[in-house]
């Protein structure tokens, strides 16, 4: 079946394509001045490029409106009917784990000034005294009070090898 435009459906694809235009054109401070206006609130630290692409979706969002109470809707029907937790929608395509990322209730160890530290990986982050955390490398800090690559601390992989992958 073949769709046609109205003429009124033309003249907003022709005004979301200039304004979009318009976007690609602009420097730094007018895309986020174009943020403040559009979204209402400051504009993330990003690069121009993004901001570009985001205020794009936003223009066409504004023309043709979102469903987004619908979609989350689905999107939590789907999951709940995949058995799917919500680090699976965080994991990607196809509910994959970043390469070496210990599974829910791996137990990590290591002693460090005489202590031992015991961190468990939970669907949230990684768990340590009480604490969630977002990366191995935010809990590694929390021990040692410096940078440190969290995988590396916990002796996931050998650092220096350039692969990232285990031991």
């Amino acid at each position: 079946m073949e769709h046609t435009m109205n003429r009124q459906d033309k003249e907003k694809q022709r005004t979301i394509l200039s304004r979009v235009a318009a976007l690609e054109r602009m420097r730094e401070p007018e895309l986020r001045e174009q943020w403040r206006t559009m979204f209402g609130s400051e504009p993330p630290s990003c690069r121009p490029s993004v901001l570009v692409r985001r205020l794009s979706h936003r223009v066409q969002e504004l023309a043709f409106g979102t469903p987004l109470e619908e979609v989350k809707r689905r999107i939590e029907e789907k999951r709940t009917a995949l058995g799917l937790d919500d680090m699976a929608l965080r994991r990607g395509r196809g509910g994959r784990r970043q390469t070496g990322t210990p599974v829910v209730g791996t137990r990590l160890v290591r002693e460090w000034n005489g202590s031992r530290c015991e961190v468990t990986v939970t669907a949230d982050g990684f768990e340590f005294q009480g604490r969630t955390y977002r990366s191995l490398s935010a809990v590694a800090k929390a021990i040692t009070g410096t940078h440190w690559n969290g995988r590396a601390f916990f002796g996931l992989y050998k650092p220096g090898t350039g692969q990232g992958g285990r031991v």
